[in-house]
């Protein structure tokens, strides 16, 4: 009869291989590589996991890359049980490719995280200069909002600001907030991610995570001082409280699927960054609406333009580069839904400079919408009528 804790180590002894053996994974030491053109670098494979006897000989690593001749092409070679193996990544001409090693057994489950990332420039100089342009237009962006924030408070009004534009500001970058939140913080998202892109690089960086947070907070501010200050008879319009309301609708439908596990949380992420998307396309027409309305741009701030302008053509300027230097055109032109957004904008920024230093340029409000600024109008006028009556009244005798 065996004791108690021989069972025990019978019983674990039994179990054990079936828990920790069978999978062997394939790595890579490095899963990116910046190069320049002639440059080289070294990437090491290994393996981890149980070594049994399915590993008792040398496997053939196989390397496979689509590269239209950007690096050298890479022999075969073979990896022993418990070693590791060397390659020399050398670069020819500009561009991206991904290498991946391909173990030649097939009957022992390889999950294999074993590629590398090659991102190769013309430049050095280069790469600095975008990386010095994308800093200026994070600033530029990050800044724009307080020129409106200090003009609302040294005129102690918001008369001239469009409600509807600071509502769809504050919803599209609250959305978009999420997405990237969610993204960057979450890893349970981020694991949705790259099981839809193993080969990916997360999308979201933390400035991106900074901008929206501070976006919001920005919004935040100037719509209190809506409260605060004097806004005659500006309100959010049906229109757009319209379309507020079906976003509204459309995404808490969505978030309940999400809950319910009928709609992954990373594709109710995706709808949030879609509706961004969509209100930056339509956010800027009722400001431009109401300025033609007035015949002024009183009250709206032309600095945020300004800099708003500057972020826009510094991010289309950046891209510029990067697909120069890593001769990737179709990093524009094949997704772009960035480049057009970003031109989008910068068409509303030039009109807002035309209406601003061409169109009404020093203009008060020629019309005034419907209870706006009603009683300094007929005081001016009121001054005006006393004035005109003083200066032809009979003067006395002296």
């Amino acid at each position: 009869m065996f004791s108690w804790h021989h069972r025990i180590v019978f019983l674990f002894g039994f179990i054990l291989p079936f828990c920790v053996g069978g999978e062997v994974v394939l790595h890579s030491s490095e899963q990116s590589a910046n190069l320049l053109i002639d440059q080289s670098q070294n990437v090491t494979f290994y393996l981890t996991g149980s070594q049994d006897d399915g590993l008792s000989e040398a496997i053939t690593l196989y390397f496979q890359e689509d590269n239209n001749g950007i690096i050298k092409p890479i022999d075969n070679t073979t990896l022993k049980q418990g070693g590791n193996v060397t390659i020399t990544l050398t670069a020819v001409k500009a561009g991206h490719v991904i290498v991946t090693a391909v173990p030649s057994l097939k009957n022992i489950s390889f999950e294999s995280t074993a590629f590398v990332r090659v991102d190769v420039m013309k430049s050095k100089e280069i790469d600095t200069l975008s990386t010095v342009v994308g800093w200026i237009y994070f600033v530029a962006w990050s800044i724009s909002f307080y020129p409106q924030i200090i003009e609302n408070f040294r005129r102690k009004s918001v008369i001239g600001l469009n409600f509807d534009f600071l509502a769809l500001n504050v919803v599209g970058f609250s959305v978009y907030g999420c997405f990237n939140i969610g993204l960057f913080w979450i890893p349970s998202i981020q694991e949705e991610y790259f099981v839809n892109h193993p080969q990916g690089v997360n999308p979201v960086q933390a400035n991106d995570v900074f901008f929206t947070i501070h976006a919001v907070f920005a919004c935040i501010i100037t719509i209190i001082q809506c409260k605060l200050y004097q806004k005659g008879s500006q309100r959010v319009s049906r229109i757009c409280l319209g379309i507020l309301g079906g976003i509204f609708v459309f995404l808490v439908i969505s978030l309940i699927c999400s809950a319910a596990k009928a709609l992954s949380w990373l594709d109710f992420l995706y709808f949030c960054s879609y509706v961004k998307l969509g209100i930056t396309l339509i956010k800027y027409i009722p400001q431009a609406f109401m300025n033609y309305r007035r015949k002024s741009t009183v009250g709206w701030s032309i600095g945020n333009i300004l800099l708003d302008f500057t972020g826009g053509a510094l991010s289309i300027l950046q891209m510029l580069l990067i697909s120069y230097n890593n001769d990737d055109w179709a990093s524009i032109f094949g997704d772009p839904t960035k480049f057009g957004l970003g031109f989008f904008s910068i068409l509303f920024d030039i009109l807002f400079i035309v209406q601003h230093y061409c169109l009404y340029r020093g203009n008060l409000p020629h019309q005034e919408l419907e209870g706006h600024n009603r009683k300094n109008s007929e005081d001016s006028e009121d001054s005006h009528s006393s004035a005109r009556n003083h200066q032809h009244s009979p003067q006395p005798d002296n």
